[in-house]
Order: C-alpha cells, then sequence, then structure tokens
C-alpha cells in the first residue's frame, strides 16, 4: 500500500531506457567478481526538459556502456519522489536536492510525514541548483515581487522547484497562483501565454530556459538584495549563488541567486562494490560527464563535503578513501565494514 501511494504521488510517468553505444566491457571489470552485482538497475530523475532528466540519463548510459549493467533513467516528480522511491527500493539509483533529502531523512517529507528514510545512501555529489525565473519580456516582469498575483508554473509537485518556490513565496509575502508540470510543459505554456512566468530549479543551463530564450525576447531574473536578505536568512538549506553572465543567450549580466546542492543516492541494499564501480565511473570521467551536461563541471570527488547528515554507501566510502578524502564518523552507516 505504501509503495502504490509512493508511486501515485511521485506521477512516475514513465521508463526512458538508456541504450548504450558500447557494451564492452573494460578487462579490469571483466576480470572482477560481479556476483552480487545487479543485472539492471532503475535511476529517477525528473521530468524531461530539466537538467535532472538530461544528467539522469546521460550517466545512466555511461554506467551501461561502461560496466555493462543495463541502466535505465526513470521519469519521476523529482527529489522529493526519488528520495522515497530509492528508500523504498522502487528505484536502485537516484537524484536528489539536500533540502528535500534532509526532509525525509528525519521523516518531515510531504509524500511520507513521520517516515525517516534511512534506506537511502549518499553516493556522488553531482552539482549546486539554483534558483532563477524566466518570463516574456513583453509582459514587464524580471523581478521576484512581480509575481504577486501572478500564475507560475514551478515544475513537478514534488520537486525541489515546487517545493521551495511556494515557501520562497510565502516568505516574501507574495500571493501567486501556482502552477505545476514538467519544464517541457511549462516553457510551452509559458510561450503559449498560459503562465505568466516559469520559476524553475536545476543545473545550468537550463534547456527549457535556454529553449524560451532562442524562441522569445525573455527575462531571465533571480533576487534583488533584499528578496536574498529574507531567503538566506529563513532557509539554512540554501546559499548564495551567481549564475554567469552568458549563460543565456542574451543576458549579459550576472544574475543572484541562492542554490541548493545535488547528489546521487543509491539504495542501502545495492551492491557495494557495484557502487564504487559507479563512483568510478561517473568521478573519474568527468570529461564524459561533461559531455552530457555542463552542470557536471563541480561532479568532483572533493565535493562530498556537501552532504552533512545522509550516511554514504560503503562503495562510496572505498572510493573516498581511495581518493585520500576523510568521511566524517557520523557519515559512516550501520552496515559498513573495512
Amino acid at each position: 500500500m505504501f509503495t502504490n501511494f509512493i508511486k501515485h504521488h511521485a506521477k512516475v510517468a514513465g521508463a526512458v531506457t538508456v541504450t548504450a553505444a558500447m557494451l564492452a566491457l573494460a578487462p579490469a571489470a571483466q576480470a572482477q567478481d560481479r556476483s552480487d552485482w545487479p543485472e539492471s538497475v532503475k535511476v529517477g530523475t525528473a521530468s524531461q526538459g530539466g537538467t535532472y532528466f538530461i544528467y539522469g540519463a546521460g550517466w545512466a548510459g555511461l554506467v551501461q556502456e561502461m560496466l555493462g549493467v543495463s541502466a535505465s533513467s526513470e521519469v519521476t516528480g523529482g527529489p522529493v519522489a526519488n528520495m522515497a522511491l530509492v528508500n523504498s527500493g522502487e528505484l536502485d539509483m537516484g537524484m536528489v536536492t539536500m533540502g528535500p533529502a534532509y526532509e525525509g531523512w528525519v521523516g518531515e517529507s510531504e509524500l511520507a510525514p513521520g517516515v525517516t528514510m534511512h534506506n537511502v545512501r549518499a553516493t556522488f555529489p553531482m552539482y549546486p541548483t539554483p534558483f532563477h525565473s524566466v518570463a516574456l519580456a513583453n509582459s514587464g516582469i524580471d523581478n521576484v515581487a512581480d509575481l504577486d498575483g501572478k500564475t507560475v508554473n514551478v515544475g513537478p509537485r514534488t520537486g525541489t522547484a515546487a517545493t521551495y518556490w511556494s515557501r520562497f513565496f510565502e516568505t516574501l509575502g507574495l500571493n501567486v497562483n501556482l502552477q505545476y508540470g514538467g519544464a517541457a510543459d511549462a516553457a510551452g505554456q509559458l510561450q503559449d501565454g498560459l503562465i505568466d512566468s516559469f520559476s524553475f530549479a536545476a543545473g545550468i543551463p537550463i534547456s527549457a530556459f535556454s529553449q524560451i530564450q532562442a524562441e522569445n525576447d525573455a527575462n531571465i531574473f533571480g533576487f534583488d538584495d533584499e528578496q536574498m536578505i529574507e531567503i538566506l536568512g529563513s532557509f539554512p538549506s540554501v546559499t548564495e549563488f551567481i549564475i554567469p553572465a552568458g549563460t543565456y543567450a542574451g543576458v549579459e549580466g550576472d544574475i543572484r541567486t541562492v542554490s541548493m546542492a545535488n547528489f546521487g543516492v543509491a539504495n542501502k541494499d545495492l551492491s557495494a562494490d557495484f557502487v564504487y564501480n559507479v563512483m568510478k565511473t561517473v568521478l573519474d570521467n568527468n570529461d564524459r560527464m561533461m559531455q552530457i551536461h555542463g552542470a557536471a563541471k563541480d561532479t568532483l570527488a572533493e565535493n562530498f563535503n556537501q552532504n552533512g547528515f545522509m550516511w554514504f554507501h560503503p562503495g562510496a566510502i572505498r572510493y573516498y578513501k581511495e581518493k585520500g578524502f576523510d568521511i566524517p564518523g557520523n557519515l559512516y552507516p550501520p552496515e559498513y565494514e573495512e
């Protein structure tokens, strides 16, 4: 019953199976004892048109290519859903933003209040997720304050953007008519005049924002100084972030906003040796990850410290130790063995 509840509210729209161009295993992988490896893995991403979808499908494909394990990327409602689905075992791995992940970890998830999601383990750091908005230039909207009384799509209902934009608007005293949906759909709605703005959070550049900017005169904006003070003072899970000028065509100045870190996660029962090899695949091949999405420039082992609460998977700990990083004792899981 609980699984059905999660699957319903996560709005798992389907699976996108990644077909790898190469399935040949490297000699080292062929020589490994793979007896406890899974035959296939499912990776939770988010809606089509967002960075999670592109990034997740890409690294699932890289895992399939380099490790020879069938990997599929699942379209889900985003981090809130992924946390719950990995915890329940419906997904083997997933992608989460650390704010929603923390709420799930301590039993405050909006999907399953009271359920502490301690079957989830941290793996590799992904990238920061900056919050920003886009509106057509002819709307005159170029500041978050202009969204008062307007209709705004904030992404899938269980995504990081929807969870936190609604809180940001409330904190700033804005009355916004919230709409929910995938990034690709939101881009179409904005261009068709069905919504006034699309406020989202994803690795940059967000492909849906780039699409809107390429086809229309549009304003892309973050927060002004006063709004930044309010948001940073009210939400300790976010930090200040600058979206560099030129990230989006036609945006000549830096965009000041806030961001939240993202992490890959895995179910605790997934083979430690397999997870270790996933870590090597993703973190030792940053050039390949960068080809998938530019946000992967921050997919680096040294950013492991962006996780301060979730137990790391034993396979991830093995990788970090080999690289010379010291994992704090409170982040070792109960099942860890030297």
